[in-house]
């Protein structure tokens, strides 16, 4: 069952907090944001340095805390630092890698440390695809044997899928193959060219609209909930449909924070800009007081067809998605085709 999130002041503390416990991992995937490489980086942060930033995670409280990579499994401390935070009262989920080592022993030591739910990526309905995305032989396989080991460690599976130009034709397979897996949670994220992805693999503004559409109308009878990340305007679509839209609006650096293996605090994974740094500086006070949290908070900041929208106070546009593509986080986001009511578009 999808549990209701509550309301959080996004000013005074995030709704998620996504820790990046490594970027070591064995796939290669085209779009990887992370640059992820094949071993751990000695400049990580140690399990002691891990313990005393889940200390301060917890004194912001956030509903979510996810831990991430890279694949997390390529940290043997992995339970130990799921033990920590859950010890200490955090609600802990994870997203391993569709590899070998998304294994049934794996999934057990880390369901019985705490571990409540875990995500795992499907980016095409048939293997050859996925694994031709992924960069590896064998990670189509590797992903439906780590969601059948997560189900029967007792943890709670969800599925994420990258929407680009390699796959957004099929999202109605990928859909009916998320059903048939049978998740939690369908997480659709939209291609953001940052780390390994490529510019010429995002959708056009009129691409993402369509998707947009689809996803909504989706949603009426989908058997899972469905959240959308760097595409906010999907609440300005369901508004306009007339349908409810889901919890708050989270952006990045709105409700959301990202700390990178090494330490620094990114308003997400897809907005590399480093804020600091928690071997140096308080999470809680970085989240809250540095300036360009504090800026990406402000709809008010807004530019262009963001800033003159009727919708800024529940999207906001895609901060990363203006940064990578524009060079400004408080631009307009690129991938919207929607223009305000009375708004003057230059050409």
């Amino acid at each position: 069952m999808f549990r209701e999130l509550p309301k959080v002041d996004f000013n005074e503390r995030p709704l998620i907090v996504i820790w990046e416990v490594t970027r070591a991992c064995a796939l290669a995937c085209r779009h990887c944001r992370a640059e992820a490489i094949p071993r751990r980086d000695p400049q990580e942060l140690t399990f002691e340095e891990g313990c005393r930033l889940i200390d301060q995670v917890k004194e912001l409280d956030p509903p979510l805390f996810v831990l991430t990579g890279g694949d997390p499994f390529m940290r043997k401390d992995l339970p130990d630092l799921i033990r920590y935070a859950t010890s200490i009262g955090l609600r802990v989920s994870s997203s391993p890698s569709g590899t070998r080592l998304a294994n049934l022993a794996n999934m057990k030591r880390c369901a019985e440390a705490g571990l409540h739910r875990v995500a795992f990526s499907l980016d095409h309905a048939d293997e050859e695809a996925h694994d031709a995305f992924r960069g590896v032989k064998g990670s189509y396989r590797w992903t439906m044997e780590g969601i059948a080991a997560a189900r029967e460690a007792g943890l709670v599976p969800q599925i994420g899928t990258t929407v680009s130009r390699h796959n957004w034709r099929e999202l109605d397979r990928i859909a009916e193959k998320v059903e048939e897996i049978g998740v939690a949670l369908w997480s659709v994220f939209f291609h953001i060219p940052t780390g390994r992805g490529q510019m010429e693999d995002m959708l056009t503004a009129e691409e993402t609209e369509e998707v947009l559409e689809w996803l909504a109308e989706y949603s009426r009878t989908a058997p899972f909930p469905i959240k959308t990340t760097e595409a906010p305007h999907w609440r300005r679509v369901l508004l306009q449909k007339g349908m409810k839209i889901p919890g708050q609006g989270v952006n990045d650096g709105k409700g959301f924070i990202f700390i990178s293996h090494t330490g620094e605090v990114n308003p997400s994974g897809f907005l590399p800009w480093n804020a600091g740094n928690v071997r140096e500086e308080s999470l809680a006070r970085i989240y809250r007081e540095s300036e360009v949290f504090r800026l990406l908070r402000d709809p008010s900041k807004l530019k262009g067809r963001c800033g003159a929208c009727e919708y800024r106070e529940v999207c906001g546009g895609s901060r990363a998605r203006a940064f990578t593509v524009l060079g400004d986080w408080l631009e307009e986001d690129p991938a919207c085709s929607y223009v305000p009511a009375g708004y003057s578009v230059v050409v």
